[in-house]
């Protein structure tokens, strides 16, 4: 923790404004009557900050607060009644909280919001009851005075319900939320958000999310217990009737009311707990009814709570004062820019620079299987120090399992096989310590922590945070181009920015390796240049590599040595000018081609959907670039691609289910187009006949109609799957699920049937039947867009073909046409810069110089 004058100064604001209380009640200025509930207010105080951060912090929302309440508060009577000093009653009180909290959070870690909602209620529940039955302890319904507590530190004696009780509240509220201003700027809370935000890429960096939920509801517990022991002093009585499953309910509208997480909002919170009360009797409405009406409105008007809303304006004014209002995420200067391209050392030949390096990793055997379906199979490889390794292989071939693998993210699958890094065992290591073992971690889409900023983003990543990490963090973030955005949250910068935030929290601590998955993809050219400068002076500077991406020329100019996967197993090895040779590593991308159904000669001249200049971008993410296609009546159209190419949104923009950020889509009069979406999307708990129905409805087919299209879908499908029409559509294989989508798609009565990789995970013998069905349906003169990720399997079934390659159609011809499948297999690896991919490879960019 690094305090400066600016935390100190607002960490003395709640002392201050507790003295200049105090000085109020002393002076005579609050009356007599007002100051036990200002001294009530202070302890609600307590209370609903330890709520609100927990919610907040760590996304616990808990009912199970009043019990720790009456915990305290029995502490405090007990100890009334045995002679124990005030300082013995609160350290029971406050160590037994958090004991009872760090259970309930561990144990609540592994449930949902809900789940953990309902453990807090039973605990809650079990606790009330034990009060009412512990009658010798608790006095039952009865209650137990608290007659005064002395102080062991020569403080003097607090009597219950006197004045001094109420003095001592505000004091200790004043100094709770002191110490809750550096808690803020902590590591802690970082660590807790990071935890909340994304459980399993704060694995990755050393975070565990249990320990983090035990020690946050721990801190909870113990403060509320702390705040029960004040209640105790304060009342002079205790008795069940205070700490029902309402106070529960009211103290999280306490939170919502004041704004969750906000330090300031929980003494709004307990203000308003407070005179609650006083609010309904004026006018004259339950406090139930009152407290609903309140929180509605604050939901509906002031979703973020009162105290952000307030201090929104707060915020603008000052920054005007300060300094100019903020501007456009900036991009990074030309000097930055050129800073991001130094020259660096260019990778050496796999045969000068890695061969005499020792072995950083090896992996023999190595399994991943998630129930019947292994993700991957005997794989096996050795990394050296300082190489970068690059892994291709079409969608689902077990890339991302492979990573998953090294940094500990496996989930449920049974691992097998053998894994030494740096000469120790890893299959066996917990992934929050690999991160200590030197293994750094990236994701496809860029797994920020939301609700921290850039700078906390990395800085989460150390547990003590001390001003020479902070000076570290700050030269990490200007080596990628983020230090003028480190106090920008992650979700007001492009994509791009993104990545590179992804980037920078993967390299603090200098790992020894660092798993990247697909860093390029999404990228512009630009963007990507820089990420391979980035990539270089890692390795230059001893970090061994493993990267796996789908943007094959950009792989290919950083990566020293290449591994090919498909269904989960080594196909190939080699060089990057060499390893797209290989036949099998050829098929996996682009598919065998045997003997299949043909489609139809004949296409008709109508425009069934015609697309111009059509773009989308997600964010930051360029997805499409103006693409211009014309789908035909009775057209087969494939559009081939790579993963992560573009084709899921160019078939929603064609189905017309996704509205293209510029561009224009054209029908050809009244068309109607169905989408079998990738994935199949089946409603797995319903049966099959209810999964057409369902979709039949939705289009507005109901009646005889429907009776009729379901009659002729049914009849589209196989034998084995007509006879069970009853059955659950979990229940079926995925070529059989396959089938049901494309049924589900075909019983509205399309006009254009658009199919997204209807392979995606099949068996051979069942991706054959597929295509033989749907090569039927456009016999029987249907118009069919199909995507698929094969690009010969696309050649063998359709009319005409578009290569996408980084969402820009990059080729587009017939298959009957001899030169044609040059042009489409340099499309689809490299975009068609060049005649083929072997020459992609050898002509591998240099180095930026």
């Amino acid at each position: 923790m690094v305090f400066n004058r600016s935390l100190l100064a607002r960490a003395a604001l709640g002392p201050a404004a507790g003295a200049v209380l105090t000085a109020f009640m002393a002076a005579g200025a609050i009356p007599a009557y007002q100051m036990y509930s200002v001294g009530l207010a202070a302890v609600y105080t307590i209370v609903v900050l330890s709520v609100g951060l927990l919610a907040g912090w760590s996304g616990i929302w808990s009912v199970g607060h009043p019990a720790f309440f009456a915990i305290g508060a029995y502490f405090a009577a007990y100890g009334s009644g045995h002679d124990w000093s005030l300082e013995t009653v609160v350290v029971c009180a406050v160590a037994t909280g958090a004991a009872l909290g760090a259970f309930l959070g561990y144990a609540g870690a592994r449930f949902s919001v809900l789940y953990i909602a309902l453990l807090t209620l039973a605990f809650t529940t079990v606790t009330l009851e034990l009060i009412n039955r512990w009658s010798s302890v608790t006095g039952g319904d009865q209650g137990v005075p608290v007659i005064q507590l002395r102080s062991a530190l020569g403080l003097g004696t607090l009597a219950g319900g006197g004045a001094d009780a109420q003095y001592l509240a505000v004091g200790a509220a004043a100094v709770v939320l002191a110490l809750a201003v550096p808690a803020a700027a902590s590591g802690l809370r970082m660590r807790l958000v990071a935890a909340k935000s994304h459980p399993l890429a704060a694995r990755t960096i050393g975070i565990a999310p249990e320990a983090q939920s035990a020690l946050s509801f721990a801190v909870s517990g113990a403060a509320t217990c702390f705040a029960g022991v004040l209640l105790g002093l304060l009342t002079g009585f205790v008795s069940p009737d205070p700490f029902s499953l309402t106070l529960g309910i009211s103290l999280i509208a306490a939170c919502v009311l004041g704004g969750v997480g906000t330090i300031v909002g929980a003494v709004a919170g307990g203000v308003y707990l407070t005179w609650n009360p006083s609010l309904s009797s004026a006018v004259g409405l339950p406090q139930p009814v009152v407290q609903g009406l309140v929180l509605i409105a604050v939901l509906l008007l002031l979703p973020g709570g009162v105290v952000p809303f307030l201090a929104r304006p707060a915020r603008i004014v000052l920054r005007r004062v300060l300094r100019a209002p903020d501007a456009e995420v900036p991009s990074p200067s030309p000097v930055e820019a050129s800073a991001d391209r130094t020259p660096v050392e260019s990778p050496r030949s796999p045969s000068e620079s890695t061969d005499d390096g020792p072995v950083l990793l090896h992996l023999e055997h190595v399994s991943v299987a998630y129930g019947g379906l292994k993700a991957l199979e005997d794989a096996s490889l050795s990394l050296r120090q300082n190489e970068i390794l690059a892994v291709i292989g079409p969608n689902g071939a077990g890339k991302t399992t492979l990573l998953n693998a090294l940094s500990g993210l496996t989930g449920n699958g049974r691992v097998s096989g053998t894994a030494d890094f740096a000469g120790r065992p890893l299959l066996r290591a917990r992934a929050t310590a690999r991160r200590r073992l030197g293994i750094g971690r990236t994701f496809q889409h860029a797994e920020v922590f939301s609700e921290l900023t850039v700078a906390e983003n990395v800085l989460c990543t150390r547990r003590r945070i001390t001003a020479r990490d902070r000076a570290d963090v700050a030269r990490l973030l200007h080596s990628v181009g983020l230090a003028d955005m480190a106090d920008r949250r992650p979700g007001e910068l492009p994509f791009g920015l993104q990545k590179r935030l992804d980037l920078a929290r993967a390299m603090a601590g200098e790992p020894k390796l660092l798993v990247l998955d697909e860093p390029f993809g999404g990228l512009d050219s630009s963007e990507r240049a820089l990420l391979a400068g980035h990539i270089r002076r890692l390795q230059a500077d001893g970090t061994a590599v493993v990267v796996i991406d789908h943007v094959l020329d950009d792989l290919f100019s950083v990566a020293h040595r290449v591994l090919a996967f498909d269904f989960g197993r080594t196909i190939g090895e080699g060089a990057p000018d060499t390893v797209l040779d290989d036949p099998k590593v050829r098929s996996s991308y682009l598919g065998t081609v045997e003997g299949r159904t043909r489609p139809p000669e004949r296409v008709g001249d109508r425009s069934m959907i015609r697309l111009r200049g059509v773009g989308h971008a997600y964010g930051g993410v360029v997805a499409l670039r103006d693409v211009d296609l014309d789908v035909r009546q009775g057209l087969v159209l494939g559009i081939a691609g790579a993963n992560g190419a573009g084709k899921s949104t160019l078939a929603g923009i064609l189905h017309g289910s996704l509205e293209p950020a510029h561009g224009d889509r054209e029908a050809g009069g009244v068309i109607r187009t169905s989408l079998a979406p990738e994935g199949r999307a089946l409603f797995k708990t319903l049966s099959l006949r209810e999964n057409l129905e369902v979709a039949a409805y939705a289009a507005g087919i109901t009646g005889a109609p429907l009776r009729e299209r379901l009659e002729e879908t049914v009849e589209w499908l196989p034998p084995r799957l007509r006879d069970r029409m009853s059955a659950s559509a979990g229940g079926l294989s995925g070529g059989e699920q396959q089938m049901l989508a494309i049924a589900r798609a075909l019983i509205v009565g399309p006009d254009v049937l658009i199919v997204d990789e209807p392979a995606l995970g099949l068996a051979p013998a069942l991706v054959d039947e597929v295509y033989d069905r749907l090569a039927r349906l456009a016999h029987d003169g249907l118009t069919v867009v199909l995507l698929e990720q094969l690009l010969s399997r696309a050649m063998s079934v359709c009319h005409e073909v578009a290569v996408l390659h980084e969402g820009v159609v990059a080729a587009h011809g017939r298959p009957d046409d001899p030169a044609f499948a040059a042009r489409a297999e340099a499309a689809y690896f490299s975009g068609g810069l060049t005649a083929a991919p072997t020459a992609a490879a050898s002509a591998r960019p240099s180095p930026v110089n």
